[in-house]
């Protein structure tokens, strides 16, 4: 009888034990970039769910299956909100947020309102937006140029083709062609007002796709490389590294949740 009691209490040791390692495992929000959807996480998001992980890949407004919703309302605002919604409606806590390209001025917005709810900040090949600019104002001057007049007709910005995004292979071509849709035009052109510094305390991790790195990116991302508030780490991918390079990638991912 006294065997059998210890048998138990060992098993229930040791199960519980094991439930409280896997609840320690950080949950994934990533967040796509411009004209892309929570589609784009497709492969990514399986990897990490086989490695145990909770993974959630949300569309932002107006954008993929939302794209129906398309509207002149639809701001950078709308579009933080749409993550802290989503991180409070379904109570997540401990939470690795990524951010694509374009989300890379999401993420910052998000953790300037609920960082408690957050363990780091992954920024993938992202725009750095600090308070009061734009996505369009962060980047470099030609390529602001080139977006404002768009932005002062009130059109929504038409996708870009993947091979610009570094898409090469021509079935990924052909799949990612048929998924990008429109991005609503106040999301580049809506300043960014924060609280706090950018990332609000907590860790921030940047990691530049450099094969090659977008030249709207590069010159303040490489300011990142000697910034000891920083995680500077690289892909040798094109820019859509979550299509190009998932292996890789999700690699990196789970290493820094380590």
């Amino acid at each position: 009888m006294k065997k059998t009691i210890l048998l138990i209490v060992l098993f229930l040791v040791v199960h519980m034990g094991q439930a409280q390692f896997a609840s320690e495992k950080p949950t994934f929000v990533l967040v796509h970039g411009a004209w892309h959807g929570g589609w784009s996480w497709k492969f990514v998001k399986e990897k990490l769910e086989r490695h145990g992980y909770t993974v959630y890949t949300p569309s932002l407004s107006g954008l993929a299956e939302h794209k129906h919703l398309l509207n002149d309302s639809i701001t950078l605002q709308t579009h933080i909100l749409d993550i802290i919604n989503l991180i409070e409606m379904e109570d997540l806590h401990n939470v690795v947020l990524v951010g694509h390209s374009y989300a890379g001025a999401v993420i910052t917005g998000v953790a300037d309102s609920i960082s408690e709810r957050l363990s780091k900040l992954i920024y993938l090949d992202a725009v750095l937006v600090y308070n009061g600019e734009s996505p369009m104002t962060a980047e470099p001057e030609w390529e602001q140029a080139r977006k404002r007049p768009v932005v002062e007709r009130r059109e929504h910005f038409q996708p870009v083709a993947p091979r610009f995004f570094g898409v090469t292979d021509s079935t990924l071509v052909d799949w990612v062609t048929e998924r990008l849709t429109p991005q609503p035009y106040m999301t580049f052109a809506q300043p960014l007002h924060l609280k706090n510094a950018l990332g609000n305390g907590l860790p921030k991790v940047y990691i530049a796709c450099i094969n090659p790195q977008l030249e709207v990116l590069k010159a303040r991302s490489d300011l990142l490389k000697n910034d000891p508030s920083w995680t500077y780490l690289t892909l040798n991918t094109g820019h859509d590294a979550m299509i190009t390079a998932p292996d890789e990638l999700t690699a990196l991912l789970i290493r820094l949740t380590q």
